[in-house]
This record gives structure tokens, sequence and C-alpha cells, in this order.
């Protein structure tokens, strides 16, 4: 079972596929998603027990050296968070939407799960930095309340860094937009 997940960005494609193999042979992980985004970068996505994930996000910076941008570990990720990186979420009708846009894929992934953890939303989809600049955005459904609460946890939990570019809830969107973005 996926406990945790890490994601490692790289300003280095070959670099970043170097460290990628040095990462998956150096603990028992499960390669989520691995490829280059704009504009340059490479990304790695694992999962996998907690201390193994942390393990190999080490070993994975350790490679990049100067190369690794940031890295990232969810603990206890939420389980949503896996069909959402791939969009294969079972839709059957979106009440209202929000959209949480952030600066980087690893925040996609911080703002998806601190939203399902801080409201009763679905996670419909994020979609993560490639044709996005390196940017990344997360698409959540719910009851408007709850959405809104879920955006407003986001906008706390990373008010710090400054993650978020932009977020917004649609109270009864349109189902033409929401077939053509799912």
């Amino acid at each position: 079972m996926k406990k945790s997940i890490g994601l490692v960005e790289f300003k280095s494609i070959a670099k970043g596929i170097e460290a990628t193999d040095a990462m998956l042979k150096a603990a028992h992980v499960e390669l989520i998603l691995s490829t280059p985004i704009c504009p340059g970068k490479y990304v790695t996505l694992i999962s996998g027990d907690v201390g193994a994930v942390k393990n190999a996000v080490e070993v994975g910076k350790q490679t990049g050296d100067i190369f690794t941008i940031e890295s990232y570990v969810i603990p206890n990720v939420s389980p949503s968070i896996f069909p959402a990186l791939t969009a294969t979420m079972d839709v059957s009708k979106v009440t209202s939407l929000g959209i949480i846009e952030t600066i980087s894929a690893i925040t996609s992934i911080v703002a998806g799960d601190v939203a399902v953890k801080a409201a009763n939303v679905q996670l419909l989809e994020i979609r993560l930095a490639r044709g996005l600049g390196g940017k990344g955005f997360v698409l959540i459904s719910g009851e408007v309340a709850a959405v809104k609460q879920a955006i407003k946890a986001c906008e706390n939990n990373l008010e710090d860094t400054g993650g978020i570019i932009s977020a917004v809830a649609i109270a009864s969107p349109s189902q033409e937009l929401v077939s053509k973005l799912l």
C-alpha cells in the first residue's frame, strides 16, 4: 500500500534521469512519474513506505547535487492523490469546482493533499507542470462551502512559501466546461 509520496525536481534532464535511476536502486519504491517539464527541468515522483521514500529522495538529491531544485516528502499522503495524478477519478457530477493554481509541481501535490484533508471535497485531478511552464494546478469538487474551505486551508498552509498563484471556487460550473477540463 502506498503510504507516502516523494518528489524531486531537477534543473537538468540528464541529471534527473540519472538521479531517478539511483533512487529506484536505493530503495523499494514505486515510480509514479519521471518526465521532463517546462522549461528544461525534470521531475520524479515516487511512492512507498515512508522510510523507503525518504531514503530514495535523499539519494536523488545527492545524485542530482547542484542540479537539484527542490524535494518534498509527504509522509501520510491521502490515497486520493494517486488517481488524481493520473486523472483517473470517477467523476459523476461536479456541483462546484475549485481550482488551485500553484507555482510548482511539488506545490500542486501538497495543495491537493491539504485540500482533501481539510474539507469534504473530491480531488478530480492534479495536473503537473507539463505544458504549464513548470506550474501546476489542482481541480476539486464538492459542496461550495467545502470547496471554499479546502481552498482557504491551502492558502493558509502554503502562505509562507508563496506557492499558490491563484485559487477560485465556481458554483454550478458549466457541464460543457467540466467535460472539457476532465
